[in-house]
């Protein structure tokens, strides 16, 4: 006579339907948790596909200057460094070059009397000779007049603040906000 040999498992697969696996389902249960699972992958990639392009916001600085929450992460860091000035030279003339003609002498002398005087309150670091050719034109200003001026602080903020800003608090927290 052979020996049987008996398992609880195998008692609780023949008689007790949760553990005989998928197969002891109905096709139509089968059928809705293959959809279930399409849409969860679906779901995932495109979570992470937003993640990536948030990160990308992080990774160079026209990007985050161009993302409201990139830009509001480096405008806290720059306060931290007491240079929040050249962000805002550099927003004041991006809004200074969509402006209406009527509106450039206004913005154009109050750029001049925010950043570009020797006594503004928020000066930023220009050399002599791009300061003087500004001075020159707020008489006449047009819809170029601070691109100079203004691409000068941007290579001063990527080559100085951006870097420092990326391995900054600030950044890691905006990260984990992402």
């Amino acid at each position: 006579m052979k020996a049987v040999h008996f398992s609880f498992a195998g008692f609780l697969k023949l008689h007790n339907p949760m553990c005989r696996g998928l197969s002891s389902l109905p096709s139509s249960c089968l059928e809705k948790a293959k959809e279930m699972r399409v849409k969860l992958s679906h779901l995932a990639e495109t979570h992470h596909k937003q993640k990536a392009q948030d990160g990308k916001a992080l990774q160079d600085l026209e990007t985050l200057l161009n993302s409201n929450a990139g830009r509001q992460a480096f405008r806290d860091f720059l306060r931290s460094e007491f240079s929040e000035e050249n962000l805002e030279f550099w927003l004041a003339c991006k809004d200074y070059r969509v402006a209406s003609l009527n509106l450039q002498k206004t913005k154009s002398c109050s750029i001049y009397s925010q950043f570009i005087n020797p006594d503004a309150p928020q000066e930023v670091n220009l050399d002599a000779e791009t300061r003087e050719a500004l001075l020159s034109v707020t008489d006449f200003p047009c819809a170029d007049t601070f691109n100079d001026a203004q691409q000068r602080i941007y290579n001063l903020m990527a080559k100085d603040s951006f870097p420092r800003f990326l391995r900054s608090p600030q950044c890691m927290e905006a990260i984990k906000a992402l």
